[in-house]
């Protein structure tokens, strides 16, 4: 006769078997079995010796039934089918729900708390060789039990609690080679009593090894090796009410190898032209952040002024416009940086030949650094667009959003080679474009950002305790984008619509609930770009009706004519069958009493004869229960003068009068309410104050009435057992309310068409409107101009003029009636006006100075709201005074102040008639008015003549020269310097004293007495000083003896 016994979740299989010849062969299992000698037979006969054993248990191995005897201890047929069940080879842990057995057995009282023990340790007994092992038999890491407390295996409703995480597993990146060294996946969780722990790596069971050490919670794995340790941690939380898992942590190991010692081919470019160095990074993980130094490390590259870029997306150093002086070995410098340490190599030299070039050719922008054509980036993350061209000159680079505006937390870096976008939002989404532009052309370059987002709760689960046979749900919703996916678990393993649950995405159903659905749930949300877990413990309850925690009131007042509602809420479970009684009468519904559904009692038109003892019967299954209350019947409370309908204009007082009586022996109090919102009348220097003066007077005094306080006012006076009722309505006058549904349509380059909807008059006809507008180059709101400039009361539209083109606007309607202005209404969206040619010149328009052989013009740059579209730039027209010919020049740069003219054949502070204008992709403005400057100034030609020198005294000298003519001193004539120094002194040293404006006479002071000078004179002007005059000579005189 052949047999077996499976062993099941936990349990590895062993099997047995007989041949004819009555011969046992037994099979090897694949893990660690039962002892080998343990048959069906043994098995249900270890569990019927004990169990016989037990003084109130008789039980047959093949019938499901058993017998009560005499002895105090009695069980429900549930327990026997149970128990049997047990015995057939039901062994597994997840077979035997213990706290769901304490719960039924306790509920039912059938059986004495002392004895449960015994008959779960029998179980126990029989698994212990199965628990803490995998499927193979080999040891699952895990943490060691509590000690036993109170309660053993069973969840104590009230005193104890799942386990809910305070700290969970972080991803992390070590680095390979690491020697000594160890990670710490962290995980701790609240719960009582205290959780054990285990993990899962890729969805299989952490095992026994000598590098693991489960600390609390926490998995430590000494010297970490990429090929075994690599994957996505999970840690498992466990006491007796449940298990939940935690998130995923993913342990990665990341590298950075060293570069190709391969020797780089030079690479030749022309002074003027751009040039690329490829980094040409080793492998690694993660990314990498990247720099160059030339020639010797650490002379890093400067990237300042926007000609130099170190690409970041492919560590490449890209030069715009390379310099003879750029010439050099280049090296790329890369740094990997991971959770434990921070790694840099450098490539070998990359060298760089630039050829001098006397004359750069120019060139218009080309953009050599493009970002993506579609970059998806996270909710509330940064990102980062590059954007860098060759071009000579150096082109500078725009940043704009094609189908927007350019968000305002927008910023650059690297002159403005990169744009940075933080904390992204959905708004951010869009197509952006980069301009490169210098004077010779542009180039622009478009890519779209799409913004996308880890889940995000929505909604979630909680705590639940429901009574035993009833239904369940759940829900979780959670945002995220792709669209999250969600499932349940519960005690850590995956929920599926089977039997009596139902799983709906986020919503979970499990219908006629029983004990061994208590336990720990988790919803979990999930897209490519991240998984959420929300936790809730459900609890099965199962309890005789009791009365204990929430008794019927014990005296229960009520008004005459009223109504009481006398409630029934017992704990019990499952739900119990409730029923009322007055004394000894059974109450049954009619047209003046009702027991509602769930159990509470209604009197309606009470009367006097309704007073006396109510009770409340519950029972179900498990036992029944009932609570007593005495119902008192009072006078009822009445309104005896109402409040009255009232009208005042904004800032007026009014009184609302209200009067009560009442039952005499109990307490009457006022309140009042606004449109069914409570007033606070206590509330200090507010606008509501009751009117002091008797018990059955409760008047409402409003003070300086605002349009918020208009609507309708309710009076209640009330006792402890009833109240009444008054209501009356408050017209406040004023000002208008704010329009709605601002819009704006067609825009033109200087005007809109304005359209709104009419607002709340508040009981006064609207007698005008007023435009606001505003620009972001305006501080605030100012009013518009109109057509026609008066708008009556009674205009839902009007063009707005005088706008300035290529401007972003936002428009608020104000509307007006005799008592004034009221709010404006929100503002409209923002639209940008048509781009049209400026219609203005620059002004400031002026120059000078500068090098020899230069004519500077200098103006002042146009702001803004001028430029009146892009492409933006000036036109500059300037002639020598008295010729024909204008010469015209454009420059591109809408921030430029200054243009340089040279020509070796520029005579000095010759006369120059200079104007100017602006223009755009639209056309070009009206010319300046016509300003005068000279070409720089060069030093005077011709030295002053005449030169005389007087001793004053001794210490002081008279010089005068006569003048030079205007005519040679290129340039406006500053003054005269005069140069002095000792007879043995080098003219080098000279002490020197000038001069401002046509003096031509001056006093020199501090010399030294009785001694001999050399004198020159020499006029100046911008550009420096001219030729020194012949040279004369002066002696100081002697110095005055003191008298005695």
């Amino acid at each position: 006769m052949g047999g077996h016994i499976l062993m099941r979740q936990g349990c590895s299989v062993a099997e047995s078997s007989r041949t004819e010849g009555g011969r046992e062969e037994r099979g090897r299992g694949r893990g660690t079995s039962l002892e080998d000698s343990i048959t069906t037979a043994t098995a249900h006969n270890q569990l019927s010796a004990r169990l016989h054993a037990y003084p109130a248990w008789e039980s047959t191995r093949h019938r499901s039934t058993a017998r009560r005897k005499p002895a105090s201890h009695s069980y429900p047929d549930f327990v026997i089918k149970w128990a049997d069940r047990q015995a057939d080879g039901w062994f597994g842990t997840a077979g035997i729900n213990t706290g769901a057995l304490q719960c039924q057995l306790n509920a039912r009282g059938s059986l004495e708390q002392s004895s449960f023990p015994v008959l779960l340790q029998v179980f126990k007994e029989l698994i212990a060789p199965c628990q803490n092992q995998d499927a193979k038999g080999t040891p699952v890491l895990s943490s060691p039990s509590p000690s036993t407390q109170a309660g053993g295996e069973v969840c104590v409703s009230g005193h104890d609690s799942g386990p809910v995480f305070e700290e969970q597993p972080s991803s992390l990146v070590f680095p390979e080679g690491l020697t000594e060294e160890k990670v710490t996946l962290a995980c701790q969780a609240r719960a009582s009593p205290a959780a054990t722990y285990r993990w899962k790596v890729n969805g299989t069971d952490v095992l026994v090894d000598p590098r693991y050490n489960l600390v609390a919670g926490n998995l430590i794995i000494s010297n970490p090796q990429s090929g075994r340790d690599s994957g996505s941690y999970q840690c498992l939380a466990t006491n007796r009410c449940g298990t939940i898992i935690s998130r995923a942590a993913n342990l990665k190991f990341g590298y950075l190898h060293e570069f190709s010692p391969d020797e780089r081919s030079p690479q030749t470019v022309y002074e003027g032209a751009g040039a690329t160095l490829t980094c040409q990074p080793p492998s690694h993980y993660p990314a990498l952040s990247y720099h160059w130094f030339v020639n010797k490390f650490p002379t890093f590259v400067k990237t300042e002024g926007g000609r130099k870029f170190v690409s970041q997306g492919t560590g490449n150093l890209y030069l715009a416009r390379a310099e003879a002086n750029d010439s050099g070995n280049y090296f790329c410098f890369t740094t990997s940086h991971t959770d434990f340490n921070t790694k840099s190599v450098f490539s070998s030299a990359n060298q760089l030949i630039v050829h001098p070039d006397a004359s750069p050719r120019k060139s218009a922008p080309n953009i050599k650094v493009r970002f993506p054509s579609d970059t998806y980036a996270l909710a509330g993350q940064a990102t980062q667009l590059e954007c860098f061209a060759y071009g000579n000159p150096v082109p500078t680079v725009r940043w704009r959003k094609v189908d927007g505006v350019l968000p305002s937390k927008a910023d650059t870096s690297n002159d403005g080679l990169i744009l940075i976008l933080p904390d992204l939002g959905f708004e951010d989404e869009g197509t952006y474009e980069c301009e490169a532009q210098n004077s010779e052309g542009r180039d622009t370059h478009q890519g779209r950002i799409t913004v996308q987002a880890q889940p995000e709760w929505l909604q979630v689960m909680s705590d639940s305790e429901v009574e035993i046979s009833s239904q369940l749900r759940w829900s979780c919703m959670a945002a995220g984008k792709p669209r999250p996916s969600v499932r349940w678990l519960r005690n850590g393993q995956p929920l599926v619509t089977q039997d009596r649950v139902e799983v709906n995405s986020g919503l979970l159903k499990i219908s006629n609930l029983t004990l061994e659905d208590s336990g720990m749930y988790q919803c979990v949300a999930e897209n490519k770009h991240g998984t959420i877990y929300s936790n809730a413990e459900l609890r099965v309850q199962v309890q005789a009706p009791e009365f204990r925690l929430n008794p019927v009131r014990r005296l229960v007042p009520a008004a005459r004519g009223g109504q009481v509602m006398m409630e029934c809420k017992p704990r019990a479970a499952p739900k119990p069958t409730l029923f009322w009684s007055r004394g000894t009468e059974l109450l049954t519904n009619n047209s003046r009493v009702t027991v509602t559904p769930d159990g509470n009692l209604w009197i309606t038109n009470i009367s006097r004869a309704d007073e006396g003892k109510y009770t409340c019967f519950a029972e179900n299954y498990l036992g029944k229960a009932n609570s007593t209350g005495h119902l008192s019947v009072r006078d009822a409370t009445k309104i005896t003068l109402a409040p009255s309908n009232a009208d005042i204009n904004q800032g007026e007082n009014v009184t609302l009068q209200c009067h009560a009586s009442h039952d005499p022996t109990m307490d009457l109090t006022f309140t009042w309410s606004l449109n069914g919102v409570l007033l606070d009348l206590e509330e200090a220097n507010g606008h509501y104050h009751r009117t002091e003066s008797k018990e059955t007077v409760g008047d409402l005094l409003i003070v300086n009435g605002q349009l918020a306080h208009a609507g309708i006012y309710v009076c209640t006076a009330q006792t402890v057992v009833d109240s009444a009722s008054a209501s009356a309505k408050l017209v406040v006058r004023g000002p208008p309310g704010p329009p709605g549904g601002v819009v704006v349509k067609d825009a033109n380059e200087t005007a809109v068409e304005l359209r709104w909807s009419r607002g709340y008059d508040n009981h006064s006809p609207i007698a005008k409107y007023i435009i606001m507008g505003r620009s972001p180059l305006a501080e605030g709101w100012k009013q518009m101009r109109t057509d026609p400039s008066n708008i009556e009361g009674n205009a839902e539209s009007v063009r707005v003029i005088g706008l300035s083109p290529w401007m972003d606007y936002e428009f608020q309607v104000i509307a007006s009636n005799i008592l004034g202005s009221g709010e404006p209404s929100m503002p409209s969206q923002i639209v940008r006006t048509r781009q049209a040619a400026p219609t203005v010149a620059p002004n400031g328009l002026g120059g000078g100075g500068g090098d020899r052989h230069e004519l500077i013009i200098t103006w002042t740059p146009m702001a803004r709201e001028y430029q009146n579209g892009d492409g933006f730039g000036y036109i500059l027209a300037f002639r020598k005074q008295n010729t024909p010919t204008w010469t015209v020049v454009k420059v591109p740069n809408v921030e430029s102040s200054r243009f340089v003219y040279s020509n070796e054949s520029l005579f000095p502070y010759s006369p120059f008639e200079v104007k100017i204008k602006a223009y755009n992709r639209k056309g070009e403005g009206p010319f300046s008015q016509v300003a005068l400057i000279h070409s720089a100034e060069e030093e005077p030609t011709v030295s002053p003549r005449k030169i005389n020198a007087t001793a004053l005294s001794a210490f002081e000298m008279l010089v005068s020269w006569d003048p030079v003519q205007h005519l040679t001193t290129n340039g406006i004539l500053r003054g005269y310097e005069i140069r002095y120094w000792r007879q043995h002194e080098k003219q080098a040293a000279a002490d020197r004293v000038r001069t401002a404006g046509l003096e031509t006479t001056a006093r020199v002071s501090g010399l030294r007495p009785s001694t001999l000078y050399h004198v020159t004179v020499l006029a100046y002007n911008s550009a420096g000083t001219g030729p020194p005059s012949p040279r004369t000579t002066v002696t100081t005189k002697k110095p005055r003896k003191n008298k005695p």
